[in-house]
């Protein structure tokens, strides 16, 4: 057993080792991102014509009309237990925004949310096989966020969306997005 005793050995463990942590984050899953974005508002043109700022509405005034609901799924579990909803938002400026409610996954390395053209099965490595669009890194892996859906995004094509872990090319979960809401 010599080979224990040689400092390179040594130097090959801590390397090795070093390497898994960076790429597992194994202490991830005992670590939770909670966030609490409230409903996205419609943007209004100033009255002097520059640029667009948020919608503030007084007590005495009506409320702005609620953001239209144009597709909406439940999440099921793929690589770790994950639920909660999504809904594709029309605000009444006319963007869309994919919203996240009630969501509850695993925390981990490189989370990505993705609108995909790939049915929602049990597999949860299929959402790479086709078209998708990067909406930007998972905000929380609990609670309720927005993320904006650029215009010129086909929403006739993408109709899933998936927790993408891009380090290691799984979907933690996945929601097939169908007219209506839910």
């Amino acid at each position: 057993m010599r080979v224990l005793r040689h400092p390179a050995t040594w130097i090959a463990v801590a390397v090795v080792f070093g390497v898994a942590m960076y790429l597992f984050q194994p202490w991830r899953l005992f670590t939770t991102v909670e966030v609490n974005e409230p409903l996205p508002e419609a943007v209004v043109a100033s009255s002097t014509g520059t640029a667009p700022a948020p919608t503030a509405v007084p007590r005495a005034a009506s409320p702005a009309p609620a953001p239209e609901v144009l597709r909406s799924g439940r999440f099921v579990t793929h690589e770790h237990r994950t639920s909660g909803v999504a809904k594709v938002l029309r605000l009444a400026d006319g963007r869309r925004v994919l919203r996240i409610e009630d969501l509850a996954t695993s925390d981990g390395p490189d989370l990505r949310v993705w609108l995909s053209d790939q049915p929602v099965t049990d597999s949860w490595h299929t959402f790479d096989d086709g078209r998708y669009l990067e909406l930007g890194d998972l905000k929380g892996n609990k609670g309720d966020a927005n993320y904006p859906i650029p215009a010129d995004a086909d929403l006739d094509s993408l109709t899933s969306v998936s927790i993408w872990c891009k380090r290691f090319s799984v979907s933690f979960g996945a929601a097939a997005l169908t007219a209506g809401t839910r």
